[in-house]
């Protein structure tokens, strides 16, 4: 195998260290947006409490709902995250475990030439077809590990970003519903 066979797989073995990093921002900006939304929730229900007890009730009994929601939520995308991570470290071991073992038997070829010239160019060439297939194969798995690992974030990014809406379409609702009460307290 090729220095260049190498490098392309410590290449591949990069970007999947970078995606794991870029899934790990993607997780803290999406919790501290959350975070932002449960602090914002919080201090409507203080206001809402100043104005009206019989509404803060209400607000409380909805505040607690969404905190059970975003729980939830906060639960399955760890979960989600916590699954990508382990399918992560498990593709990474095993790209490790592949590049060594192909660095290894790279080494013990070398070794060998010297020993049987001719005995080793007619193994190699069959060793070689064999690595070049394992290596194809590997590619194979490796460009399909990819895109299903792609495609898993880019469908936890729209879920992230559709619980996203569902909140702010929420707390909308809930600032709504406040300002309503507030003009209803007002004008009676």
């Amino acid at each position: 195998m090729s220095a260049t066979k190498i490098a392309a797989l410590e290449d591949a073995l990069t970007l999947a260290q970078a995606d794991v990093r870029d899934m790990k921002r993607t997780v803290v900006a999406l919790r501290t947006e959350l975070e932002a939304a449960h602090s914002e929730i919080h201090a409507t229900s203080v206001r809402v409490a100043q104005s009206n007890v019989a509404e803060l009730a209400q607000l409380k009994t909805t505040i607690g709902a969404l905190r059970e929601e975003l729980e939830r939520a906060r639960s399955e995308r760890e979960r989600a995250v916590q699954q990508e991570r382990v399918a992560s470290n498990n593709e990474m071991q095993q790209l490790k475990a592949t590049a060594s073992a192909l660095r290894d038997e790279m080494e013990r070829i070398r070794a060998n030439t010297d020993q049987a010239v001719q005995t080793a160019l007619a193994g190699t060439h069959g060793q070689i077809i064999q690595l070049k297939n394992t290596v194809t194969s590997l590619r194979e798995s490796l460009q399909m590990m990819q895109i299903d690992k792609e495609t898993s974030v880019a469908k936890e990014r729209a879920l992230f970003a559709d619980e996203a809406t569902q909140l702010q379409t929420t707390i909308q609702a809930l600032r709504e519903q406040v300002e309503h009460l507030r003009r209803e307290t007002n004008t009676t």
